[in-house]
């Protein structure tokens, strides 16, 4: 199906998302934060990035920036899927779509795992 790059600090969760996403045939490859995104996308040029945005020793909003100004991941669809409260992001969250090319903001742990799953299917189904 289609390579996804995960970018999530919290390893349990990965591990349950990794498994999940296999089940359905991608191909995960986790990372905890922005550096190491960067590292596993030049070895392997993903089809979709699923990611926190609180990552650690670094901003996700930033790393966003930072990921769009390589040209060949200009195009990468993004789902953001994060603990930040919904209130929170409100103001970033046109910034996110607009200019980042986030495609879904997904709230944990309102959205669940089948969500995710259906989200990530219908981002990745032309591909």
């Amino acid at each position: 199906m289609s390579n996804i790059l995960l970018i999530e600090p919290n390893t349990l969760l990965a591990a349950t998302y990794t498994r999940a996403f296999a089940h359905v045939g991608h191909h995960v490859v986790h990372v905890a934060g922005g550096q190491a995104a960067v590292d596993a996308a030049d070895r392997r040029m993903p089809d979709i990035l699923l990611m926190e945005l609180q990552l650690p020793a670094h901003n996700g909003v930033e790393f966003l920036h930072e990921f769009r100004s390589y040209p060949e991941w200009a195009s990468i669809p993004v789902v953001v899927n994060t603990t930040i409260p919904p209130l929170i992001l409100a103001d970033i969250e046109s910034i996110l779509h607009a200019d980042l090319g986030v495609v879904a903001v997904c709230y944990k742990p309102r959205t669940t795992l089948l969500d995710l799953v259906r989200l990530i299917r219908e981002c990745t189904s032309g591909i």
